[in-house]
């Protein structure tokens, strides 16, 4: 099989994405996959939940840390530090957030609660690779560098247009597979 090279990938399902993020199909999927996830044993055993703040073309994660806070789970956001590593800060109701460079909302008080050692972390990213339970995310390594450090329980949330039989990209040495993927189908 040709392997399709990462970057062109990227540029791709970012493309693909973006069209699927108007679509109602996404909405649709976007609340199975998150009803999947409430009724999922991971979640139940996890008390600590580390979770991002989603941008459009991802899975909306708003749905799902409101039932977390409900479910009186720890809800925990990344935070990106330099050289490309992250940590995950305590996330409520009353969390202010900054919009970083890449987009993303962070918790940027110097104060808050930081805790890498979660019981379960809900990986984003752009592709998935089902034959090995690859991942494809936006490039900076920012995860699979926490995961090697804190290895945990990971799941990812994976719409229809994000699943791929198998992987058709290189895996590097450093990326390190989801343990659980949660799909449409």
């Amino acid at each position: 099989m040709n392997l399709i090279n990462k970057k062109d990938l990227r540029n791709l399902q970012i493309k693909k994405l973006t069209e699927f993020e108007k679509n109602q199909q996404k909405q649709l999927e976007d609340r199975i996959l998150k009803e999947k996830l409430l009724k999922s044993r991971l979640l139940h055993q996890a008390d600590n939940v580390g979770i991002s703040i989603s941008m459009a073309l991802e899975v909306d994660t708003a749905p799902i840390i409101a039932a977390l806070w409900k479910m009186k789970k720890k809800v925990y956001i990344p935070r990106c530090l330099p050289k490309r590593n992250m940590e995950f800060t305590l996330y409520n109701k009353n969390t202010s957030l900054e919009k970083t460079k890449f987009g993303v909302l962070e918790n940027h008080d110097p104060k808050a609660e930081v805790k890498n050692d979660l019981d379960l972390i809900i990986v984003p990213g752009l592709a998935y690779g089902l034959d090995k339970n690859s991942r494809l995310g936006f490039g900076g390594g920012y995860y699979d560098r926490f995961l090697k450090k804190y290895p945990t329980q990971t799941l990812s949330l994976v719409n229809s247009i994000q699943a791929f039989d198998q992987t058709e990209w290189k895996i590097e040495d450093h990326d390190v597979p989801l343990k659980n993927l949660i799909l449409i189908k």
